[in-house]
């Protein structure tokens, strides 16, 4: 009861006891009668030794128990490597626990949700990259990556693809009709895009030693998606939150000939997309492998929507959630909300006269970049099975978004 004021010797004498008891009581059935018989003396007269708290007998006990407990129980081969393992398998279980309950790693990969979130940002610029350290902190806290290629020829781009290596790092390559190939640590998309920094083409040709790509490229913002809140509350308006494409006609699943087949034709008004699909001869394909979008969930089931620019309308009255009036201010780098294209799949809030009706068990999804965002104006709203979670806390790059998602 008071073993706080025992001498340390005597303490650590009876835990040694404890501790050896244990093992008496696993290896009892495996033991003979001999060995169990000489370990429990040797356990009894470390006790007795405890009790009258002599050090040197109590150290002599201890000696001739451990010798016993060495003699009867298997070695362990590497001990050390045996228990690294175990540490690290441990981990990696309570990290696959997390990300599959609770929290889940999510990049955003393009500029729809700017300037909430960051996508994945090209910059060109005039000067050469700055020295190594500069760059090497430039990775770390901005996560920005500098790019210099130049063309060793007079030469002219003939292909660039996309490649990914070991399935985390993501490279455009450049192939020339003079047989050389330059690779860029960014995605194709980055590197292509006709409304972005390089704009880089099959049609361009360059002069030997002009750069073909000389910048930055930004990756976008890194963010924990919590996937708890939604098991006990439904989704509201003004929440950012992530879902899968499955069976939403997103730009991905789209082809040259047209075959509409959904997996669920009474999940939501299929005959009317398709009908639209046919008319501008697009093939939808509904078993294509599903990505995972970012938006900004705009409206609940039930809720009639209506866009007229720059404002959103929710059930007749101006959207009054602050996610949304940032947004309608145009300002700050905001521009406002925007009908949909006529491009667009979904014919939906496409003039302020023609207001929208979100269907049970969908939600509507707009991104805060309306000029530039694939959203429901375009594929439709989104299922509530397709929900994935709410976008929680922007955990890397350490600039201005870092912290909650707001």
């Amino acid at each position: 009861m008071f073993s706080f004021f025992l001498p340390k010797h005597v303490k650590h004498g009876l835990q040694f006891a404890k501790d050896a008891r244990k093992i008496l009581d696993y290896k009892r059935d495996l033991w003979s009668e001999a060995t169990v018989a000489e370990f429990q003396r040797e356990i009894d007269q470390l006790e007795a030794a405890c009790k009258e708290r002599d050090a040197k007998k109590i150290d002599d006990a201890a000696h001739t128990l451990n010798a016993i407990c060495m003699a009867n129980l298997p070695k362990v081969e590497d001990p050390a490597w045996r228990e690294n393992c175990e540490v690290f398998l441990v981990a990696i279980v309570v990290a696959l626990a997390v990300r599959t309950f609770f929290l889940q790693p999510f990049t955003i990969p393009t500029g729809s949700m700017q300037p909430t979130l960051n996508g994945i940002l090209g910059h060109q610029t005039t000067e050469e990259p700055p020295n190594g350290l500069v760059r090497l902190w430039d990775m770390i806290t901005h996560g920005r990556s500098w790019i210099n290629v130049v063309a060793q020829d007079d030469e002219s781009i003939a292909q660039i693809r996309e490649v990914s290596w070991l399935y985390f790092f993501t490279y455009t390559r450049v192939d020339t009709d003079r047989g050389h190939t330059y690779w860029i640590h960014a995605p194709e998309r980055t590197m292509t895009d006709r409304d972005g920094a390089f704009r880089l083409s099959s049609v361009r040709s360059y002069h030997r030693g002009e750069p073909i790509a000389r910048g930055y490229v930004d990756t976008g913002d890194h963010v924990f998606v919590d996937k708890m809140s939604y098991q006990f509350r439904q989704p509201r308006r003004g929440d950012v939150f992530v879902f899968n494409t499955q069976n939403l006609p997103t730009i991905d699943r789209r082809h040259s000939t047209y075959n509409f087949e959904p997996n669920d034709p009474n999940e939501f008004d299929w005959p009317l997309l398709a009908s639209i699909a046919d008319q501008w001869h697009t093939h939808v394909n509904m078993a294509a492998p599903s990505q995972f979008y970012i938006k900004r969930l705009a409206g609940t089931p039930g809720d009639e929507m209506r866009i007229d620019t720059p404002r959103l309308f929710v059930n007749g009255k101006l959207a009054d959630e602050r996610p949304f009036q940032r947004v309608m201010s145009a300002q700050n780098g905001y521009q406002g909300y925007v009908f949909g294209d006529g491009n667009f799949m979904a014919p939906i809030l496409r003039a302020a006269d023609s207001p929208f009706t979100i269907p049970p068990k969908h939600y509507l999804a707009l991104g805060d970049n309306s000029y530039h965002s694939s959203d429901s104006r375009d594929w439709g709203p989104v299922p509530q099975q397709n929900i994935m979670g709410r976008g929680l806390f922007v955990y890397w790059p350490f600039g201005p978004h870092w912290g909650f998602i707001r």
